[in-house]
């Protein structure tokens, strides 16, 4: 595999060509480049299968490259490589895209590589790019990049109406009561919609989005009819806390 590069720090891209160099044999040739203009035309000369990336750089943000580089010609996987930054793990984790926390360790970059080596030409990056982009331009995110069978699927967050665990994978009820099953645990799904205040954990087993209750039965324990048709479960331990939440 070919791989690029693009830092404006010299430090920075020597520790993760060696860490390539000496963790990741697959890759064959690695270019380096000091800003995103530089890096756009090795890319477009080179062709390669990986790009690190840097998103804090002078002149044009990592997340520019979407303005450069034709969308139809996105046949390699970004792996960005940033400092901590809380809103920016949202942003790669909503749209399902890699990254490496700077300082760079040996297992991140191994386990980076392996993922985004089984993604290449099939991960619609240009529209988890186009996720990132929106979500940091308006200070908010309204899309969830999803990986079904046959790829990613990208939703608005507001159309998940419910949640629920089928042991290692989650089916979601879209609000037009459709689903989907996805290869990821529930928990998952938690951590991830944490932010959204709509989303409700009722019960071990679902996340509920809270503007498509259609109904709360107290019979049988307590559970709620979803707009969806979905019958949803309130645990005991959950019930006083379900309730204030909805006379509130």
């Amino acid at each position: 595999m070919i791989a690029v590069i693009i830092d404006d720090e010299p430090k920075a891209r020597n520790v993760l060509r060696i860490l390539l160099e000496e963790n990741c044999p697959e890759i064959e040739t690695i270019f380096e480049a000091e800003d995103l203009l530089g890096g756009v035309a090795i890319i477009k000369e080179q062709q390669p299968q990986l790009v690190f990336l840097d998103i804090e750089m002078p002149e044009h943000s990592g997340l520019e490259i979407v303005n450069f580089i034709d969308k139809d010609a996105f046949q390699f996987e970004i792996i960005f490589t940033t400092a901590y930054s809380e809103y920016a793990i949202k942003a790669f984790e909503l749209a399902a895209i890699d990254y490496i926390l700077k300082p760079i360790r040996p297992k991140q970059v191994r386990q980076a590589v392996s993922r985004a080596s089984k993604l290449i030409g099939k991960s619609h990056i240009n529209k988890k790019l186009d996720v990132i982009k929106e979500g940091f331009e308006l200070a908010t995110f309204k899309k969830i990049a999803l990986p079904v069978s046959d790829g990613i699927r990208f939703v608005t967050i507001n159309e998940l109406a419910v949640l629920e665990a089928d042991g290692m994978y989650t089916k979601i009820t879209m609000k037009d009561s459709s689903d989907i099953i996805i290869s990821k645990p529930l928990k998952h799904f938690v951590s991830l919609l944490a932010g959204f205040h709509t989303f409700y954990k009722p019960h071990r087993s679902y996340l509920i989005n809270l503007k498509y209750i259609d109904q709360y039965v107290k019979s049988d324990g307590g559970y709620v009819v979803m707009e969806t048709g979905n019958i949803v479960s309130i645990s005991k331990d959950k019930k006083d806390e379900f309730l204030q939440l909805m006379s509130g």
